[in-house]
C-alpha cells in the first residue's frame, strides 16, 4: 500500500524566500529526476517559518531505494546538504509518514 511522508520544516527567519527557491529550483527537480513522487509543497500564509511538503511511495523498499538515489549521492552530499543548516532548523523538523483512509480520494 502507498503511504505519504508529511515533511514539517521550521524555516529560519528572514530565510523563507531562498528556501523555497532552493526547493523549486534544486531539490525537488533532482528528487524528480531520482525517481521521488512530489505531491506538494507549501510555505505558511501567515507563519513565516512554515514549510511542508508532501511525498508519495509504494511500498518501504521503494522509499529505501529512492532515498539512497538522492542522499547518497555527491551532488546532495556537497552542494545542497551543506546548505541545508543555513535556512532550516533541522532540530524542528517532523517527518509523519500517512496513509490514506479507505475513502480518501488521494490514494
Amino acid at each position: 500500500m502507498a503511504f505519504y511522508e508529511l515533511r514539517q520544516y521550521h524555516v529560519r527567519p528572514g530565510k523563507m524566500a531562498e528556501w523555497v527557491k532552493i526547493m523549486e529550483e534544486e531539490i525537488i527537480p533532482f528528487q524528480v529526476s531520482k525517481g521521488m513522487v512530489i505531491c506538494g509543497s507549501y510555505r505558511g500564509e501567515t507563519d513565516q517559518s512554515a514549510y511542508v511538503w508532501i511525498r508519495r511511495f509504494e511500498s518501504e523498499a521503494q522509499r529505501e531505494a529512492q532515498y539512497k538515489a538522492v542522499y547518497e549521492t555527491d551532488y546532495w552530499k556537497t552542494k545542497i546538504a551543506p546548505r541545508v543548516p543555513e535556512c532550516l532548523d533541522r532540530e524542528k523538523m517532523v517527518v509523519t509518514r500517512l496513509v490514506p483512509t479507505p475513502r480518501s480520494p488521494v490514494q
